[in-house]
């Protein structure tokens, strides 16, 4: 439930969406467009990942979307968990801060680091899935691996960024050994999909096919018009072959 609307005409630089009160931010790609116009982003995969996160857990985001899917996130786990959300590009970072600020999102842990291989710095250009087209610009930014978070506690990763778990797994072998948790990772594409795939077979995980549509008829602002019409995300989601979750059969990869 959002309990933080407040009018428009009272203040039009913030919009209400349905896990609470976002800054206005450029509509220059899909993310914000959604929030903007339905109060929400990809709300599909959070009708997954709802059946998987619980009060307490510990949760790492890599990539911010403003936020969009922080603010569930942080009170899924509620007051006992954490969201560590980790966004290296500079404005969309602020972004980001911005919107668990206006929140109160005391739970949630940001890093202004690219998650991949390696501790050091990188421009954008030369990293995984060309974040510096999409962002609209080259930028150096501070890359950091997951074991050099050094969590406490780890029971999904989520991963926002197409073109980035390969690398974002590499650097979190130690991390995954210690605590196996859920992988939900956008998938990069017919180039890498099968790397990918096998990356999480050998690390002993299942996985399963999961194409969210990014329209939702159901959305917050019970807006009809779908400015996505047949847009999917192509993702995947993983668990430790130990573990107990299933999808339909016909969905695992």
């Amino acid at each position: 439930m959002n309990n933080k609307t407040i009018g428009t005409d009272q203040n039009p630089r913030l919009w209400n969406t349905r896990y609470g009160l976002a800054a206005v931010v450029p509509l220059d790609c899909p993310a914000s467009r959604s929030l903007q116009l339905y109060g929400e982003w990809a709300e599909q995969e959070i009708d997954l990942l709802s059946g998987l996160i619980q009060d307490g857990h510990s949760v790492l985001e890599f990539g911010g979307d403003f936020g969009a899917h922080t603010l569930w996130l942080a009170q899924a786990v509620g007051e006992r968990g954490q969201v560590h959300l980790a966004e290296p590009r500079r404005l969309l970072f602020q972004q980001t801060c911005a919107n668990i600020a206006i929140n109160g999102l005391t739970n949630v842990y940001t890093h202004a680091r690219w998650l991949g291989r390696s501790k050091g710095q990188s421009a954008l250009s030369s990293l995984p899935g060309n974040p510096a087209r999409k962002s609209g610009g080259d930028e150096i930014v501070n890359t950091l691996t997951v074991d050099d978070l050094e969590l406490d506690a780890l029971h999904l990763i989520k991963v926002n960024l197409p073109g980035t778990l390969i690398d974002l797994l590499a650097g979190a072998a130690e991390t995954i050994r210690k605590y196996r948790p859920m992988i939900y990772a956008r998938m990069a594409g017919l180039e890498l999909a099968e790397a990918e795939i096998q990356v999480l077979k050998d690390l002993g995980y299942r996985c399963w096919s999961h194409v969210p549509y990014l329209y939702n008829s159901d959305n917050y602002t019970e807006h009809t018009g779908n400015i996505f019409p047949g847009c999917v995300s192509q993702n995947v989601i993983a668990s430790p072959v130990e573990g107990r979750f299933e999808l339909e059969a016909r969905h695992e990869l």
